[in-house]
């Protein structure tokens, strides 16, 4: 049978050129009706379910993108019930935490930070069936103050990390089922601490049960005094205050520290806490020393376990 297709732009070359009909019709007869090979209905199915996937996947991109900017605009709003309708019953944050204890801790971030800000950049989305990963990049701003020898300090918070979502369609709808943190860093700085350069390096990841190095770095200011704790923190709600140990700021401005990962499997988080004093002559034959700004960063890693090494 010759296909539909490739017949009907023959019979309209025919109608216009008779030597072209004679030459054609022999070749036809040659070949014995020369396209004899039936289309691949298949080719066309797998061509059609192709597009179709095509315009799922697009679909099912656009209803993700939503999704996260819903999050932005409720988180925007302080709108923990909007907020918690996007995360599934189930869902388990990176730290082994449920819902509701991850919105508790959500709660009491916007009690301690009532201005806070948040943005969120969308890296990839990766979508398998009904899964799908969204890597992204998040930042938060806010503003507080303390009171600190009778003085009111104002302090700046800014945090930035780089995580995944996974999400799954449930009845057409896609929720948050889970998370993965790559790296997270926060840096609190009151007073005049907010004007100095400062980092805490830690490793994204380390084993379980092995030591892993914490440096805390600080462009310190010549008229200031500085001292400092780095101390490790395992992720638990509710959160135990680490024993501090305070030292003054070596002569290189470099302070570290040596931690053993914890067993448990647990992430951690190390927190470097930071005082600088200034002194003022108030007097002719005074001087006195103040708190000039306190500083807290805090970094995340994530702890494996010793054998997670088979890949």
């Amino acid at each position: 049978m010759i296909t539909f297709i490739y017949i009907v732009p023959i019979f309209i070359l025919l109608t216009y050129n008779k030597d072209m009909k004679r030459i054609v019709l022999s070749l036809v007869i040659l070949l014995g009706f020369g396209i004899t090979e039936p289309a691949h209905a298949s080719f066309f199915a797998d061509k059609k379910a192709e597009i179709v996937q095509n315009l799922e996947i697009r679909a099912d991109k656009k209803a993700i993108k939503k999704l996260l900017s819903l999050q932005e605009k409720y988180a925007a709003k302080y709108d923990v019930i909007g907020l918690s309708t996007l995360y599934h019953q189930d869902f388990v944050s990176a730290d082994g935490f449920k819902k509701d204890v991850y919105f508790e801790l959500i709660k009491d971030t916007w009690k301690s930070y009532p201005d806070i800000i948040y943005t969120s950049e969308i890296k990839d989305i990766r979508i398998n069936g009904n899964s799908a990963e969204v890597d992204v990049y998040e930042t938060s701003l806010s503003t507080t103050t303390e009171i600190e020898q009778g003085v009111k300090i104002y302090g700046e918070l800014n945090s930035i990390s780089n995580g995944t979502y996974y999400l799954k369609k449930f009845e057409n709808k896609w929720l948050v089922t889970s998370e993965k943190v790559k790296n997270e860093k926060s840096f609190l700085k009151y007073g005049d601490t907010r004007f100095v350069e400062m980092d805490l390096i830690t490793p994204e990841t380390a084993k379980a049960g092995e030591y892993y190095t914490a440096s805390l770095k600080i462009d310190k200011p010549e008229d200031a005094f500085i001292v400092a704790s780095i101390c490790q923190d395992a992720i638990t709600y509710p959160q135990q205050k680490p024993k501090e140990v305070f030292r003054n700021l070596p002569e290189d401005n470099i302070l570290e520290r040596m931690f053993i990962a914890n067993k448990d499997g647990k992430n951690e988080y190390n927190v470097a806490s930071i005082g600088m004093s200034k002194s003022r002559t108030v007097a002719f034959d005074k001087v006195q020393v103040y708190m000039a700004g306190l500083a807290f960063i805090m970094t995340r890693v994530n702890v494996e376990e010793a054998n997670a090494e088979k890949d």
